[in-house]
């Protein structure tokens, strides 16, 4: 064997060895996930609101989703009492309806939006702001801050929340009133509205409870 084949054989071994290493690593982080810890559960924050330059938004809560989800029934008390402290505050209160949109089906009466309200147009989708009225709306009225509720968790509360402060306005999430298919949809959802995501979103969400929202007079 000259020079020339033996390096090429060499090369050849060395690589089929890397990729075996590479294969063997991969194959361990599906692994490694059976051993992982859940980090402990994100601080609750309280957190006051200028009512003058905040909005309420109530996401997908209809009878369809609540339906299929059946954490989400617990949460429209909470909802409920949050629509009726924004309508004592006159702040603005945003809706985005699913299916149909029509306001019978949310899933409940005592949830459903009244004339003044804003009605989101083509709120498709987790982010509620791509493609929509929604944030010429909320600029519209002046608005910097969006208490954000609704279901699921992992999905129009998280992702609006990242559309929200990737536009600049604060976002506030009452763990509370959004819910997902079962607890570890919400948990990883609002980790991540909490610390796990990037700094940009961190640091512009307060993980919050509903109880503990203020607001200035």
């Amino acid at each position: 064997m000259n020079c020339s084949t033996a390096k090429f054989y060499a090369a050849v071994i060395a690589a089929a060895a890397a990729l075996a290493v590479h294969s063997a690593v991969a194959g361990d982080i599906i692994s490694d996930w059976d051993s992982v810890k859940l980090p402990p559960k994100p601080e609750l924050k309280a957190v006051t609101v200028d009512p003058k330059t905040t909005a309420l938004l109530v996401l997908d809560l209809m009878k369809n989703n609540c339906g299929a989800r059946p954490r989400c029934a617990a949460i429209v008390p909470n909802v409920k009492k949050l629509i009726d402290t924004a309508r004592s505050h006159n702040m603005m209160i945003v809706y985005n309806l699913t299916g149909a949109g029509k306001p019978e089906d949310m899933a409940d009466a005592s949830i459903m939006p009244k004339p003044a309200d804003f009605l989101v147009k083509n709120g498709r989708g987790g982010d509620k702001f791509i493609n929509s009225n929604l944030d010429e709306g909320l600029k519209a009225k002046g608005i910097k801050t969006v208490i954000i509720t609704g279901t699921s968790a992992q999905g129009a509360v998280a992702t609006t929340s990242n559309g929200a402060t990737g536009r600049g306005y604060k976002a506030v999430v009452p763990v509370d009133g959004t819910a997902s298919e079962d607890a570890f949809r919400e948990l990883y959802g609002i980790y991540h509205l909490a610390g796990g995501g990037p700094a940009a979103l961190t640091e512009n969400v307060t993980v919050t409870r509903s109880d503990l929202i203020k607001y200035a007079e």
